[in-house]
């Protein structure tokens, strides 16, 4: 779909609600919706919102680990499984 035909002003999304809503839910594009000819909100389906939500949580967690490693706050891999066995075997006691 392209983007000009799936911009809508707010009040066709007050007519159809039901059409925007059946139509994000079966095309899985958004529809942006104005008001005073500005984009204000988006409407779209909630499959495609939680992968969002998802993918914006990895980049968060990969975003927090680069700042870690340039801090310095991390360690090699050997350096970390030689810590778990250690804490294994004593746990075992």
């Amino acid at each position: 779909m392209k983007l000009a035909e799936s911009i809508k002003p707010i009040s066709y999304l007050k007519a159809h609600t039901a059409d925007v809503v059946r139509s994000v839910s079966e095309t899985l594009e958004p529809v942006i919706i104005t008001q005073n000819g500005e984009a204000k909100a988006v409407v779209q389906d909630i499959s495609s919102y939680e992968q969002t939500q998802e993918a914006l949580a990895l980049l968060k967690l990969l975003a927090q680990s680069k700042s870690s490693v340039d801090a310095g706050e991390s360690r090699s891999l050997r350096s970390a499984v030689k810590d778990i066995r250690r804490d294994l075997r004593k746990s075992d006691r």
